[in-house]
């Protein structure tokens, strides 16, 4: 019989800080639960995601992830998450996760004191965004087409979800931007986006010259209406600057968000010449 009530952990990912960065919920031991079963956890449990290791054969576990209201094929900080508590279990080192896209490897190292989780995305692509969608998303966050980045133009990006990406020119007009949940839902449904809407700003360059950004990701899910940390949403950042000759790669870019809902994140993209985008954070037990 199924342990109704299995035991879940809940972690902070993307921030040293209990109370920053994006909370998911992680069931370590979830093979005997069914998909309604998984649904109803992460209803109660509330957060974004919460990830559900389901087995492990020849070396690679498998994982997968909830949202309140249904399955999301691939999810970040939830496996950022869900390898720093099996670091901490079981000591740092390379951990293997077969997702709904694909395999992701992971590597937890230990820097400072600070367990710290890295994984690939799968292959990322690009696609165009059609006029209509474009219209209909300025017209969700209440911004004119003059809004936009030139050097960054709007895109669909993948790297495991797919994520349109706006990039908007003035920090003013980023900070203004404001939206309907139920209509971004309705958006979202009807597109095939099963993650977030990224919005971007792009920041000045650090002092090392890497580009910076900071993102708001929409995410109308139950009580969440913008995520704090997204790590998907990183990795589809990383694939769609390489693929617009944004970056010279190798390259490494840094991501700020989560100021706008009071959970500040970072989450730093490696972007290699080729394959997948690396996406690197922390994670901090919550309570």
């Amino acid at each position: 019989m199924t342990d109704p009530s299995p035991h879940v952990l809940r972690y902070a990912a993307f921030t040293h800080d209990p109370d920053g960065g994006n909370p998911a919920g992680i069931v370590l031991d979830a093979a005997g639960l069914g998909d309604a079963e998984m649904l109803r956890i992460a209803a109660e449990v509330g957060y974004a995601e919460t990830a559900f290791v389901t087995g492990e054969h020849d070396g690679v576990r498998d994982i997968r992830y909830f949202s309140p209201i249904a399955e999301v094929p691939f999810c970040g900080h939830a496996t950022v998450a869900t390898a720093i508590a099996l670091a901490e279990r079981d000591g740092p080192g390379r951990v293997r996760f077969a997702t709904p896209v694909g395999e992701v490897p992971m590597e937890t190292t230990r820097t400072a004191g600070r367990l710290v989780a890295s994984f690939t995305s799968v292959e990322p692509r690009l696609e165009p965004m059609p006029e209509h969608v474009l219209d209909e998303l300025l017209d969700l966050v209440g911004l004119d087409a003059d809004a936009l980045d030139e050097r960054h133009p709007p895109r669909i990006s993948f790297a495991g979800n797919r994520h349109p990406v706006l990039v908007v020119a003035d920090g003013a007009a980023f900070d203004g931007v404001s939206f309907d949940p139920a209509r971004a839902r309705a958006l979202m449904d009807e597109h095939g986006w099963p993650a977030t809407i990224t919005v971007l700003h792009r920041l000045d360059d650090g002092p090392d010259g890497r580009l910076r950004f900071e993102a708001r990701n929409i995410f109308p899910v139950g009580a969440i209406v913008e995520d704090p940390a997204t790590g998907a949403a990183a990795a589809a950042v990383g694939g769609y600057l390489r693929a617009l000759g944004a970056v010279t790669p190798p390259a490494r870019v840094v991501i700020a968000q989560g100021r706008h809902v009071g959970r500040p994140s970072e989450l730093v993209v490696d972007i290699p010449e080729r394959g997948g985008i690396v996406v690197s954070g922390s994670a901090v037990p919550i309570g």
